[in-house]
């Protein structure tokens, strides 16, 4: 099993920038693919990225060119630096992991609050 726990959330203005971690315990994180996903008030969850435990990286359409995950299998955290915010991008940011589906992983964390004003 895997915990994780994310930070950096926090309020910002449009255009501004945030960086998340996320830090998972264990010794095996090197070994799982590693997701965002947030959701908004009054809408569901969705995809934000992910960075498989091979190194590649997707992103959803909508944050392409602005957000860029990465990770420190040293430091058993990933990150997702989020630029040119929009207050679209307002939601709960949560960490996720799974060692094969990364489309339904199975450990998440409790989530990051993101509000970008206008």
């Amino acid at each position: 099993q895997v915990q994780l726990v994310e930070s950096g959330g926090g309020l910002v203005q449009t255009g501004g920038s945030l960086r998340l971690s996320c830090a998972a315990s264990g010794r095996t994180f090197s070994s799982y693919h590693m997701a965002w996903f947030r959701q908004a008030p009054g809408k569901e969850r969705e995809f934000v990225s992910v960075i498989t435990r091979s190194g590649p990286t997707f992103y959803t359409d909508s944050v392409k060119g602005r957000f860029t995950i990465s990770r420190d299998n040293a430091k058993n955290t990933v990150y997702l630096q989020m630029n040119s915010l929009k207050p679209e991008d307002t939601a709960l940011y949560y960490c996720a992991a799974d060692k094969s589906n990364w489309n339904k992983p199975d450990y998440w964390g409790q989530g990051t609050q993101v509000t970008v004003s206008s």
